[in-house]
C-alpha cells in the first residue's frame, strides 16, 4: 500500500530534479552550447544569455506552468484555447519531440557524434548505422516498456554516468584552455546580433517544447512517491524544475566556454558534433572518443526513453478507445527507428522551420498559464494570443523551409513582402508584436462581454 505524504525527503526531490534534468539534457545540448561557443568568440556572453533565455528559462517556466495551473498534461493545459486546438497542438508538439524529429535524432546523433569517429570510415556508414539504431532502440524499447522504472533508470543510474563521462570532458578543457575568450573573433551572425542568435540557437535543443511534454512524467512520479494534495505536487514540480534548470544552465555555461577555449588549436567547427569529436581527441587522444561516444549515447538514450514514454501515455489519454500503453511505446519506437536512418543532416534541415512554428505557440501557451490568474484564465484571451501567434509563426515556418521547397511552394514573394512588413521578422521573432496584439484585444473582448450573473 502506498503511503501517502504532503512532502518529499530532500533524497527523493534530489532524484526527481535529477531525473527531469535527465529527461531534458539530450545530446542536442551538448552540440548546440559547444558550437554556439565556436562560433561567437569574444562575444560569447550575449550569445548565452540569449540560449540560457530558451535554453534554460522558458522550459522552466513550462515546468512551472504545469505545476502551478494544475494541469493534468499538455492536452489538459492547450485545452484553455479550444478542444480542436488541444488535440492539434498536442499531437504536432509531441510528435515533433517524439518518432518525428527528436527521438530519431538521439539515435543518429549518438552514432554521428561518438560512435562513427571511431569505426572506419568507408562506404558501409550507413550498416554501421543501422545495426547502431537497431541496438539502440532496442534498448530504449526495453526501458520504456516499464515506465514505473523511470525514476530509477534515468534518475539514479543513467544521470549520474552521463554526468561523470561529461565532467572528464569539461574540467580537461577548462583547466587546460587554448586561448583568452578575447582573442576568439566571431564567427557569422554572431559577430552582428550575438543575443539573437543565442536565443533562436536554444530553438534546437526542443527543450521548452520538452517541458511542456515532460510535466506530466514528473506529476506522475511525485504522485507515485505518495504526495496526493494538488499544492504539494504543485509545489514539488516547481522545486523539481527551478533545481533541474539550475544544474542545466551551468552545463550550458561550461560546455559554451569549452567550444571557446578549444579554439586557440582547433579551427571553427561546421557544427557542434564536429567540434565535440575535435575537442575530445585534442585532449584526451582516441581514448577522449570513447569518452565522447559513451557521453552523448547515455545522453540520448534516457531523452529518448523519457520522449517514448511520454508520448506513448499522452496518446493513451488522448485516445483512450485506441492502442495501449505498450502498443503505443512499439509505435512510435518503430517510426524512430526508420527516421533514424534518414540522417542527421537531414533530420536537423527538415525540424528547424517545425521548431519556428511550434516555438512561439508553445512560449505564448506557457506564459498564459502562468499569468492566467491575472485574467482568470479567460478563452477570449487565450483564443486571440494564440490565433494571432500561430499566423506569424506560420510565416517563420515558411521562411525557414529549405530553398527548394519555397521554390516549388512559390512563396518567396509572400516571404519577402511580410518580411518587410512585420517587426523583428528578420531575426525570427516576428511573432512578438502579434502575440501582444492578440492579448490586448482578448482583454478588451474580456473587458465589453457581459458578466454572467
Amino acid at each position: 500500500m502506498k503511503t501517502q505524504t504532503n512532502r518529499l525527503t530532500f533524497s527523493q526531490q534530489f532524484f526527481i530534479a535529477t531525473m527531469l534534468f535527465g529527461l531534458f539534457f539530450g545530446a542536442g545540448n551538448l552540440i548546440f552550447p559547444i558550437f554556439l561557443g565556436s562560433q561567437a568568440g569574444r562575444n560569447v556572453w550575449p550569445a548565452i544569455v540569449g540560449l540560457l533565455i530558451t535554453g534554460v528559462g522558458i522550459p522552466l517556466l513550462g515546468v512551472a506552468a504545469q505545476g502551478i495551473s494544475r494541469s493534468n498534461g499538455l492536452f489538459d493545459l492547450s485545452h484553455k484555447v479550444g478542444r480542436p486546438y488541444a488535440f492539434f497542438f498536442t499531437c504536432a508538439l509531441y510528435l515533433t519531440i517524439g518518432p518525428f524529429f527528436a527521438i530519431p535524432r538521439c539515435a543518429t546523433t549518438s552514432f554521428t557524434v561518438g560512435l562513427e569517429q571511431i569505426l572506419p570510415h568507408d562506404d558501409k556508414s550507413w550498416l554501421y548505422l543501422l545495426l547502431f539504431s537497431l541496438l539502440f532502440f532496442a534498448v530504449t524499447l526495453v526501458l520504456s516498456l516499464r515506465p514505473g522504472k523511470i525514476l530509477t533508470y534515468v534518475g539514479k543510474v543513467l544521470t549520474p554516468c552521463f554526468l561523470v563521462f561529461l565532467a572528464i570532458m569539461v574540467f580537461v578543457t577548462i583547466l587546460h584552455p587554448t586561448t583568452s575568450i578575447g582573442a576568439v573573433e566571431p564567427q557569422g551572425a554572431y559577430a552582428a546580433q550575438p543575443f539573437f542568435t543565442g536565443f533562436l540557437e536554444g530553438y534546437n535543443t526542443m527543450d521548452a517544447l520538452a517541458s511542456l511534454a515532460f510535466g506530466i512524467v514528473v506529476v506522475q512520479v511525485i504522485q507515485g512517491l505518495g504526495v496526493e494534495k494538488a499544492e504539494s505536487v504543485a509545489m514539488t514540480t516547481v522545486r523539481s524544475g527551478i533545481l533541474s534548470c539550475l544544474l542545466m544552465g551551468v552545463i550550458y555555461l561550461l560546455v559554451t566556454l569549452m567550444g571557446v577555449w578549444s579554439r586557440g588549436a582547433l579551427e571553427a567547427a561546421p557544427n557542434g558534433g564536429t567540434a565535440l569529436a575535435q575537442i575530445a581527441q585534442h585532449y584526451l587522444g582516441k581514448a577522449g572518443l570513447l569518452v565522447l561516444a559513451a557521453t552523448v549515447t547515455l545522453a540520448c538514450l534516457k531523452t529518448a526513453v523519457g520522449l517514448i514514454t511520454s508520448c506513448a501515455e499522452t496518446f493513451v489519454g488522448m485516445f483512450p478507445k485506441g492502442l495501449s500503453y505498450r502498443n503505443w511505446v512499439f509505435v512510435f519506437t518503430g517510426i524512430s527507428f526508420l527516421l533514424a536512418n534518414v540522417g542527421l543532416t537531414a533530420i536537423i534541415t527538415y525540424a528547424v522551420p517545425v521548431l519556428m512554428f511550434l516555438y512561439p505557440l508553445a512560449i505564448t501557451l506557457i506564459l498564459l498559464a502562468l499569468l492566467g490568474h491575472f485574467f482568470d484564465h479567460d478563452r477570449a484571451v487565450y483564443a486571440w494570443v494564440t490565433g494571432l501567434t500561430l499566423v506569424a509563426a506560420f510565416y517563420d515556418l515558411l521562411r525557414t523551409l529549405p530553398d527548394h521547397l519555397r521554390a516549388v511552394l512559390h512563396v518567396n514573394g509572400l516571404v519577402d513582402t511580410v518580411g518587410k512588413a512585420l517587426p523583428f521578422a528578420t531575426i525570427g521573432l516576428g511573432w512578438i508584436c502579434p502575440a501582444i496584439l492578440g492579448l490586448v484585444i482578448g482583454l478588451i473582448f474580456r473587458a465589453v462581454r457581459p458578466k454572467k450573473a
